[in-house]
């Protein structure tokens, strides 16, 4: 085994390392608030809300990230320079990146997962506790910031905290659209060195150490927060 080669690309690794890490924390935060009005349009939404939220889950969920991906990429992102003043406006440095588009799929598809997730969390809440809170005379929406969306959370910790592993997992797919996440930078390194295996051990291992801390964030957060049944 060769290692020698990480005192010349330790810094591209650590560029990959953020990229890894940001398409994740990105993905993650916005997926979570959208699941969140997913899955309450489930429960307890309207019937053309209803139909709506689950069409876009049925969508995400049984399309393979890979082609999504690809879709905005070449697809949207193709047509996105035909738009008058697009390229002289302030969002272009953004919107030419694959990381944005990668950052939109990512963050479109978990929010399809996490939405299925969070609506049985939410119809596993005891109605007892709901019915209590009415009953003290909170309104709607205090009910459900303060009773129903924290016991759901709750009770689904185990399971977000699978999926976040899972979504980690699909990022190096963002290497397909030009991101130097850490894949990328993995395999740069096997074109410039010839080196297969050492460059895919680093990656893993970088891969296996964040899925152990995902793991005990969560660990730690289910003992703060029991789930009573």
């Amino acid at each position: 085994m060769n290692f020698t080669w990480i005192s010349s690309y330790w810094a591209l690794l650590l560029t990959g390392a953020w990229q890894t890490v940001s398409l994740l924390v990105i993905s993650v935060t916005f997926g979570f608030v959208i699941a969140i009005g997913l899955a309450f349009a489930q429960v307890s939404g309207g019937r053309i809300t209803k139909l709506l939220a689950r069409g876009y889950c049925t969508f995400f969920r049984g399309t393979p990230l890979l082609i999504q991906l690809w879709l905005l990429y070449y697809g949207v992102g193709s047509l996105l320079p035909m738009i008058p003043g697009i390229r002289q406006s302030l969002l272009w440095p953004v919107l030419r990146e694959g990381f944005f588009f990668a950052s939109v799929s990512f963050t479109l598809n978990y929010a399809a997962y996490e939405a299925e997730v969070l609506r049985g969390a939410l119809l596993a809440v005891p109605k007892g506790e709901l019915e209590a809170g009415r009953a003290f005379g909170l309104s709607p929406w205090k009910l459900i910031r303060r009773i129903w969306l924290p016991r759901a959370i709750r009770i689904a910790l185990p399971i977000i905290a699978g999926e976040i592993v899972m979504q980690l997992k699909a990022t190096p797919l963002a290497f397909t659209v030009t991101v130097m996440d850490l894949y990328a930078v993995a395999n740069k390194v096997r074109q410039d060195t010839l080196l297969v295996y050492e460059p895919l051990i680093v990656v893993t291992l970088f891969y296996l150490a964040l899925t152990a801390v995902i793991a005990r964030v969560f660990r730690g957060l289910e003992a703060q927060v029991p789930v009573r049944r």
